[in-house]
């Protein structure tokens, strides 16, 4: 590593590095990983950058996006370490979740004798089980790190039969703010409307702002959501117009409290 001066063409670099060359091209059109390029316009690589390789490489592995990876990598170590500490927590909350499967596996596992139909709420278990790691594993990445120790510590508040009773109480809420979009924000009826949105948030957030700041985060950052959680989230599908309504209305509410 000590000479830097020493230059590699790519197929020489990719081959030394063990990576493709066409994971090279993709970490060069996302700006991961910058070769110099000749007169010529061929990319020539330095021992430095095998270096950084090697960073991305690592925590590309511990389950960061490129785009994370990039951001770290060009700004201070220190957020490279709380990113890793973030990643930790991911990863240990997807470990509880696996625990939490298998435990269920296990148990209809047992209870499936021969001869005997299995019972359906077992395989209703694993598959909830399952399903409720698929959808934690992405969405932690865009909690801080105080909310997602809170978030695993209100878990055992949230069970399926309350996610199906909010989920329609959400559903039922955003077809009234639609409806009452001619209204007036500030009074009565938008101001009922404003008090129901904030107490179904205040339920899942429990008033806590990091919790509340993560969910924010989240929704910012909906185009990167996997295709299945848009699927999914359809039916809550919040249109402009009714963010701006219900906003207006969360800000009255909130002046007449002050």
């Amino acid at each position: 590593m000590s000479d830097n001066n020493c230059q590699h063409r790519i197929k020489e670099f990719a081959k030394l590095a063990g990576v493709t060359v066409r994971a090279l091209h993709h970490y060069d059109r996302l700006g991961v990983l910058k070769p110099r390029r000749t007169a010529a316009g061929y990319r020539v690589y330095y021992d430095r950058d095998l270096e950084r390789l090697e960073q991305v490489v690592a925590l590309k592995f511990v389950g960061l996006s490129l785009g994370k990876i990039k951001t770290l990598l060009d700004r201070d170590p220190l957020e490279v370490r709380e990113a890793l500490r973030m990643q930790r927590r991911v990863l240990e909350e997807k470990r509880r979740l696996l625990d939490r499967a298998i435990d269920a596996i296990r148990e209809a596992e047992s209870a499936a004798d021969p001869g005997k139909r299995l019972d359906a709420q077992l395989l209703k278990k694993i598959i909830e089980v399952i399903e409720m790691q698929n959808d934690s594993d992405w969405m932690l990445k865009y909690a801080n790190h105080a909310a997602v120790e809170k978030v695993a510590d209100r878990r055992h508040l949230w069970s399926p039969e309350l996610q199906e009773r909010v989920s329609k109480q959400w559903m039922e809420l955003i077809a009234d703010v639609e409806s009452s979009l001619g209204e007036d924000p500030q009074g009565a009826k938008g101001q009922a409307l404003a008090e129901r949105w904030m107490t179904l948030v205040e339920g899942f957030t429990g008033g806590d702002s990091d919790i509340r700041d993560s969910v924010k985060n989240l929704y910012a950052h909906r185009s990167e959501w996997p295709e299945e959680a848009k699927r999914q989230m359809e039916p809550f599908r919040i249109r402009k117009e009714v963010w701006t309504f219900i906003n207006a209305a969360i800000a009255g509410r909130k002046q007449r409290r002050d």
